[in-house]
């Protein structure tokens, strides 16, 4: 297997950026989805990406991810000066990039605990077990029950804590409270926070956009494909203008 790392980052990448995405345009089919979308994150920060239904949001996490082949027409990415968008899957997720998608995708007819040893196979490995069972206090008094009958909200940790099983550099959440009681939604940001404090940097994809935004740093609002707001998660919860007119709220 070949990764190509660069030598250097692009000359306009700020030296202190974690990681990039310049100018990407992805299709999927024949469906135009990513338009020229360039944004960047430094190392520990949490970044909400917004937008309504449609906007581009899922297709840019799976993009960055490399899932499903998406063709990108142009455009580059970049984590700690590594390039990915020549990556497959796979040499992505090694490379340090874990999505946890909407759809979870827990293992049929495995355990709690053997979805998360399965996630360790890895040449390179994250959190030990145990350090996942210390966090997430539910997955623990469940390790040997099916993971596929767990609850919704003890699925969605169990997603995670897989991501955080692998060698995660960048973690990418697609909609983690979708369908989650609100004081699941209060565990999941207590976890992320908790992520944040060890370094790891997160991008989320989040419907309720004033949860996400509590939770970042900052934020960028996606609209048709393309970029039509960056700045603080703080600045765009108080611009009421912005969120009716992209957001909806």
């Amino acid at each position: 297997m070949n990764i190509a790392v660069a030598e250097n980052k692009p000359a306009d990448v700020a030296e202190d950026v974690f990681f990039a995405l310049q100018g990407v345009h992805a299709y999927y089919g024949e469906s135009y989805i990513v338009q020229g979308v360039s944004l960047d994150v430094r190392k520990g920060e949490i970044l909400a990406l917004l937008g309504r239904n449609g906007a581009g949001k899922t297709s840019t996490l799976r993009a960055i991810a490399r899932l499903d082949n998406p063709t990108l027409t142009s455009g580059q990415i970049w984590l700690e000066g590594q390039e990915i968008h020549r990556m497959k899957s796979f040499e992505a997720s090694r490379a340090g990039i874990q999505l946890v998608p909407e759809d979870r995708r827990i293992i049929p007819g495995m355990t709690v605990e053997e979805n998360l040893i399965l996630s360790q196979i890895a040449p390179n490995r994250g959190w030990a077990i145990e350090e996942i069972y210390a966090h997430f206090p539910r997955l623990a008094e469940r390790r040997m029950q099916e993971g596929t009958t767990l609850s919704g909200g003890e699925q969605q940790m169990l997603a995670l804590a897989r991501a955080l099983a692998r060698d995660v550099k960048l973690l990418l959440l697609d909609e983690p409270y979708e369908g989650l009681a609100p004081v699941i939604v209060q565990e999941i940001e207590r976890i992320v926070q908790d992520i944040k404090r060890r370094g790891i940097t997160t991008i989320i994809v989040e419907q309720n956009a004033v949860a996400a935004l509590r939770l970042s740093d900052r934020a960028v609002i996606l609209d048709t494909g393309q970029l039509v707001y960056t700045g603080g998660a703080a600045e765009l919860l108080e611009n009421v203008e912005l969120r009716e007119r992209y957001l909806a709220i």
